[in-house]
């Protein structure tokens, strides 16, 4: 089982980055998916999820109409478009997968975003 996230790097406030996540090794149409973060000397916090179908999702407060997470289930790929990007969205970014009911869950490693000027 693999789920490797790219598309992070350093990006001036008000910039955007798109973070991908293409996982492997499981049946990635059965899995819902979300995106956490951590910053440093905080804890893991939930940013984005969407539903196995891709017809629901949900975001925290604090991404509300800047982030944007979707999922192609041909490709096995899940992807947050940041938009409106804030010094305070630095953190690593983690990808998640998850199947309810049956308490199978993935992490992937994480990839870095710098919000900075």
């Amino acid at each position: 089982v693999q789920l490797v996230e790219s598309g992070g790097g350093l990006v001036q406030p008000g910039g955007s980055l798109r973070l991908s996540c293409a996982a492997s090794g499981f049946t990635f149409t059965s899995f819902a998916m979300s995106w956490y973060r951590q910053a440093p000397g905080n804890e893991r916090e939930l940013v984005a999820y969407i539903t196995s179908a891709g017809g629901s999702a949900n975001y925290a407060d604090s991404v509300k109409g800047r982030f944007t997470i979707s999922r192609d289930n041909n490709k096995n790929t899940v992807y947050l478009q940041m938009n409106s990007l804030k010094p305070e969205d630095t953190a690593v970014y983690y990808c998640y997968a998850r199947r309810y009911g049956l308490n199978i869950d993935y992490w992937g490693q994480g990839t870095q975003v710098t919000v900075s000027s």
